[in-house]
């Protein structure tokens, strides 16, 4: 693996089978210990720079650091000098003049993971940089997919919704991609990027006429938060069109997973029965998540050939 992992791009065929199989040998290697840990990364300082909001991403990557027995400095924006004024370079200095290995990094800015890693010495994870990518989630969803279904290679995956404001599309279609999977992105036109034509995946405006046909369909959240423009009728209209409810579940082949990124907004992408039936794997992505990063740590700090 390179030094950094910034975004999907970054990692071949090779490098993501590796990282996959890594984080299935480290699941097998905790499954029989008492105590979650191992002792991989002891002396190793790991640190979480978030200047974005995150439950699952930040306790997801602050358990895998400790669980490789590293040292684990959170540092939240909030209550941070950032608040008077200190720029992202100065707070990266600082953080790596007290001797940090690795820097994961969750920004609101797309490109931020990018410039971090031309200013430090250690190794830089993207957490997640604005609407750009999440490559550690493309990574637990890829292993998620291969867990369930056994494969990646052929597997037919539908990624559904606000493609426009989601680093986890961008990731996803990547890295599956790379993986083999056949991806058909399904959205309503203003929720596709500029250039869409270009990725490696089909593009669909009918949600209805695609699942009876996938292995894998990956539900998005509406990201409210970063539309400063309405983007479809209604939250109404939105549902009925690109919601995944019981009645759509029912027309998935037998053996199709449905997953989610998280945080869901039930009732509107996803109805609550889909979210907690037997084909969601939407908290055996968190558990994996848990994996995949100590994986990715692993392989970046643990003296992997680089």
């Amino acid at each position: 693996m390179k030094r950094h992992l910034l975004e999907a791009a970054d990692l071949d065929r090779a490098d993501a089978t590796l990282v996959l199989d890594t984080a299935a040998q480290i699941d097998q290697a905790l499954a029989g210990r008492e105590v979650k840990k191992l002792p991989t990364l002891r002396g190793r300082t790991v640190v979480n720079l978030f200047y974005e909001d995150s439950t699952r991403t930040r306790i997801s990557f602050e358990l895998a650091a400790k669980r490789l027995s590293a040292d684990v400095i959170n540092f939240s924006a909030k209550g941070s000098s950032v608040s008077k004024g200190e720029s992202l370079k100065d707070t990266a200095l600082t953080l790596e003049a007290m001797g940090a290995d690795a820097v994961v990094v969750r920004h609101s800015s797309s490109g931020a993971p990018h410039r971090l890693a031309n200013w430090v010495r250690g190794s830089v994870v993207n957490a997640g940089d604005g609407t750009h990518e999440h490559p550690t989630q493309a990574l637990l969803d890829a292993y998620t997919i291969r867990q369930r279904l056994g494969r990646l290679e052929g597997v037919r995956v539908a990624i559904v919704g606000d493609v426009l404001h989601s680093r986890v599309a961008r990731s996803n279609v990547g890295l599956l991609h790379t993986l083999g999977a056949d991806v058909t992105l399904v959205a309503p036109p203003t929720l596709l990027p500029v250039g869409v034509g270009s990725w490696p995946a089909e593009v669909s405006y009918d949600l209805d006429a695609v699942l009876p046909k996938v292995d894998v369909v990956m539900m998005l959240r509406v990201q409210a938060e970063r539309m400063n423009a309405s983007f479809f009728p209604s939250a109404r209209e939105y549902s009925r069109r690109y919601g995944l409810d019981a009645r759509r579940m029912g027309v998935l082949p037998d053996d199709a997973i449905v997953m989610h990124p998280g945080p869901m907004n039930r009732g509107m992408e996803i109805a609550a029965e889909v979210a907690d039936s037997a084909r969601s794997t939407i908290v055996e992505q968190v558990a994996n998540g848990v994996s995949t990063r100590m994986a990715v740590l692993y392989l970046l700090l643990g003296g992997a050939p680089a």
